[in-house]
């Protein structure tokens, strides 16, 4: 396979976060684009983004990682069109037999009953309430989202068994849906997260490529402050050499805005999406290529990536250590540090359904 044959025109794939459609890990194959030997013009246009449905048997996947503060979650998409390049995520679109690269982002799963299976599986007798995070893997408040409203339904459930919530999002569109989440952070039901990679609206085109402007989330964190939601900015990823520099300037900015609280992880590149970072820096930042690629190898013993509990998230080493002190000590003068209070977990209640009967007291 030659290189023309492993990655797409830039005109075709505008404002997309990847540069390669080669398949997922699991296939024995490759696509490729060839010429059939007649010289006849094709239609090469851009890539458009496609959405196919599924429907799971069930839809809260538990988890058991000692580094991660929360044991469930729930996606109501599979796939990103927010095209985020170094996404960690990308790699779950080989299970599909699909590319962690542009199929990541163009062809996209959609679950439309995931608001029933949700109701469904919190009337089960034996379910135990804890808060489950959304926006771990893939963005509810994607751009599809504005049409299929996916998320919005699996909030409404939510209110309505009184179940606590964590969300996680790059996307705007969350502004829609303050009318509920206002009334679940009345009862402590709900804890929003908005990350912020970088203020550099250049950067974030490039890196980003559809996620709205650093300017337009901090606008966000501002609305769903003043309506009363408690909000954390996410500086996540850090990226040694790139976005580094912006530490304390992300953290006043998101404080300014009406954040209460702030958390950070380092750049991670699982499985697919080393290759994909790397063909990336070399696009678009080739002379800062050798710095990242070096501060990262040094983070991770020698590896691009260190898949251990702990050292995934923040690296280990000298420089490691003093990104963590520069985080701690901005976030500790900002009053971003402060512990805020679990989230109500003793009000949960399944609403009744029709035919149910009625409790006396």
């Amino acid at each position: 396979m030659t290189e023309s044959d492993r990655y797409v025109s830039p005109d075709r794939r505008k404002g997309r976060g990847a540069a390669s459609r080669d398949t997922g890990r699991y296939e024995a194959t490759r696509r490729v684009d060839v010429s059939d030997g007649w010289d006849m013009p094709e239609d090469m246009s851009a890539l458009r983004t496609e959405v196919s449905e599924e429907r799971p048997r069930s839809l809260i996947n538990y988890i058991s990682s000692p580094d991660l503060s929360f044991d469930r979650t729930i996606n109501p998409y599979r796939g990103c069109e927010h095209g985020c390049i170094y996404c960690f995520a990308r790699p779950t679109h080989a299970w599909l037999g699909l590319s962690p690269g542009l199929d990541f982002e163009t062809k996209l799963v959609a679950r439309p009953d995931a608001p029933a299976l949700l109701a469904k599986e919190l009337r089960a007798k034996r379910y135990a309430v804890a808060p489950i995070a959304i926006g771990t893997n893939t963005d509810p408040y994607q751009p599809i989202e504005r049409d299929r409203a996916i998320m919005r339904a699996c909030l409404k459930v939510l209110r309505d068994f009184r179940h606590p919530v964590v969300i996680a999002t790059k996307g705007t569109l969350i502004e829609r849906d303050i009318d509920i989440m206002s009334d679940m952070a009345a009862r402590n039901l709900v804890r929003v997260g908005i990350t912020l990679t970088t203020l550099d609206a250049d950067l974030n085109r490039r890196m980003e490529p559809r996620v709205p402007s650093p300017k337009r989330r901090l606008a966000t964190i501002q609305r769903l402050s003043g309506a009363g939601i408690p909000v954390r900015v996410m500086v996540s990823p850090i990226i040694p050499g790139l976005t580094d520099s912006e530490i304390e300037t992300i953290l006043t900015s998101a404080k300014d805005a009406g954040a209460v609280a702030a958390t950070w992880a380092m750049l991670r590149l699982p499985l697919e999406v080393a290759p994909l970072w790397e063909a990336w820096m070399d696009e678009h930042y080739p002379n800062r290529k050798a710095r990242v690629m070096s501060k990262l190898k040094e983070m991770h013993g020698g590896k691009v990536y260190d898949a251990q509990f702990f050292k995934r998230v923040r690296g280990e080493g000298a420089f490691a250590q003093l990104i963590a002190q520069r985080f701690t000590k901005a976030r500790k003068r900002l009053g971003l540090d402060a512990q805020l209070p679990d989230l109500e977990c003793t009000s949960f209640r399944p609403p009744p359904q029709t035919g149910d009967q009625l409790t006396l007291f």
